[in-house]
């Protein structure tokens, strides 16, 4: 560090180390938190920034080191003794009962009682109302968290974290599904506890928003503590060099492998919205094999529901859609898959991951049918193909028969992609691939999109990164309100063309952007 540094540290990580089955996590790690200060924790994907945090949290406990609050060592087994000691977290992974409401999850396990015996239902849905008002977040506390998407999901995570009043709040990708203008009231919120004199931990795979809030930044590389500084002495160029190497080469680069052959044709796609209008409204588009089709929208525009209507996820879709030139508009998830498309959900933890199974296990889950002969499977056929997505995808783990959740998110996302990939699919729906993923494994899922598109597959991929959707994509269509209200190639896209599209028949002051 240039300086001496004048703040007080509250929280301090000594000598933390974390061993998994076949792997050291953390290997003698210190870590400090400033008082009142955003303390920045980044490192690629498998880093161990995941595991500190959840150290810190109770969430788990260290095979050795020590917690220091206040400069007295503190016992933290479990997430009620981080509470007592008034630390609280916003998971990357949400981490809500999608069958309660939405005040029901912020005061879970903390419930407002009367006179200790009955939930006091009505007072949690009015201090959950004022810690959306709090987020300017325009959700009903007692709407079902099931029925939220996953963006406004991230708004009641964070709601749930603020109800703690905690005096260190730890924030693990917080901003990777909410749109601009939740951004910048986050941050307003950030800036208010600093002043209240709350400490803040803070993950986040966008570099840039950091130099916006943080104060302070530890940069962890295999497991280790590469190095702290202040924020102030640092660039972006700096903290990739500390995450991946001098050496590293991280730039997002495509050359269209096209084949101007058609593969998919979607006439007229049409999803009823309940109550009236579309979600998906008369959508008419096509892709070609070997090309990356991106889909670019706010928050709302209907680009996951129309993923759902081309896999058969939902029912009362209207319209054509051919593959192959052979119509495939209705049928089941699995005559979809059958027929050759593949998605990789926006929410890997919920919808395309099973946390209690094992790596091949989730890997085949969608592709076992191969594998079956007669009322036999073929597991030595099904181990090689296991092994061999393992290591096409660079996937870094012991064996494939850990469980999935032991792996960072970026490695759950490339088994996610590993397990479209075993059906074989000619279309890959890619519904925001790179959502709280870190620059390099960031830069391995768009290598993966290269070499596939490179083999004929054709790819519809979602994003909300506007510098990623300008670099990897072939061609761009934008939607707003359930409806493609702008389609560009590569050539005559930009950021500015992109946003306006997306911002057509919102109202003034509706977000403008995801990013």
């Amino acid at each position: 560090m240039s300086e001496k540094n004048h703040d007080e540290v509250i929280l301090r990580a000594e000598q933390i180390t974390k061993v998994f089955p076949g792997t050291v996590a953390l290997n003698q790690v210190d870590f400090n938190v400033y008082r009142g200060r955003v303390n920045v924790l980044v490192g690629e994907n498998g880093a161990g920034k995941s595991t500190l945090t959840k150290i810190l949290a109770g969430v788990e406990v260290p095979t050795k080191g020590a917690l220091f609050i206040e400069n007295k060592q503190a016992r933290i087994r479990s997430f009620h003794d981080a509470v007592t000691h008034g630390i609280g977290m916003i998971h990357q992974e949400l981490n809500l009962f999608p069958n309660l409401n939405v005040a029901e999850n912020i005061f879970v396990a903390r419930e407002i009682t009367k006179g200790g015996v009955h939930v006091d239902h009505r007072t949690q849905v009015k201090q959950a109302q004022r810690l959306l008002d709090r987020l300017e977040a325009d959700i009903d506390p007692r709407a079902q968290v099931a029925d939220l998407r996953i963006g406004q999901q991230q708004l009641v995570e964070i709601a749930k974290a603020l109800a703690l009043d905690a005096r260190i709040l730890i924030m693990d990708e917080p901003t990777s599904a909410l749109s601009t203008a939740d951004v910048a009231v986050l941050f307003k919120v950030i800036g208010d506890l600093k002043n209240n004199g709350v400490s803040i931990i803070y993950i986040s795979h966008r570099l840039e928003e950091l130099f916006h809030i943080g104060d302070y930044i530890s940069v962890l590389r295999d497991g280790h503590l590469v190095q702290e500084s202040h924020m102030q002495d640092i660039d972006i160029a700096w903290i990739i060099s500390k995450m991946v190497g001098e050496a590293a080469d991280r730039n997002l680069s495509h050359t269209s492998q096209s084949t101007g052959e058609e593969v998919l044709r979607i006439e007229d796609l049409s999803l009823a919205r309940v109550g009236g209008g579309f979600t998906v409204d008369h959508l008419s588009f096509d892709l070609n094999r070997g090309e990356i089709l991106g889909v670019y929208g706010l928050m709302g525009a209907g680009r996951s529901e129309m993923f759902e209507c081309l896999m058969g996820l939902q029912k009362g879709v209207a319209g054509k859609v051919f593959l192959d030139g052979q119509e495939v508009t209705n049928g089941s998830v699995g005559d979809h898959i059958r027929s050759g498309m593949a998605l990789i959900p926006e929410d890997r933890q919920r919808e395309g991951l099973v946390q209690g199974m094992s790596v091949a296990h989730n890997m085949t889950l969608a592709a076992i049918w191969k594998f079956v002969m007669g009322f036999h499977l073929q597991a030595d056929r099904l181990k090689t193909a296991v092994s061999g997505m393992i290591r096409d995808l660079s996937i870094k783990v012991p064996g494939a028969q850990v469980l999935i959740s032991s792996l960072s998110g970026g490695n759950q996302q490339k088994v996610v992609i590993g397990k479209a990939l075993l059906t074989s699919p000619k279309v890959l729906l890619m519904d925001e691939p790179t959502r709280g993923i870190d620059v390099g494994a960031k830069a391995e899922v768009f290598d993966i999109m290269n070499d596939l598109v490179s083999r004929g597959i054709g790819i519809i991929f979602v994003t909300s990164e506007l510098k990623e959707i300008l670099a990897i994509a072939d061609r761009i269509i934008v939607m707003s309100q359930g409806k493609i209200t702008g389609e560009f190639g590569i050539e005559q896209a930009t950021e500015e063309k992109l946003v306006r599209a997306s911002a057509i028949g919102h109202k003034p002051g509706a977000h403008l952007a995801e990013h």
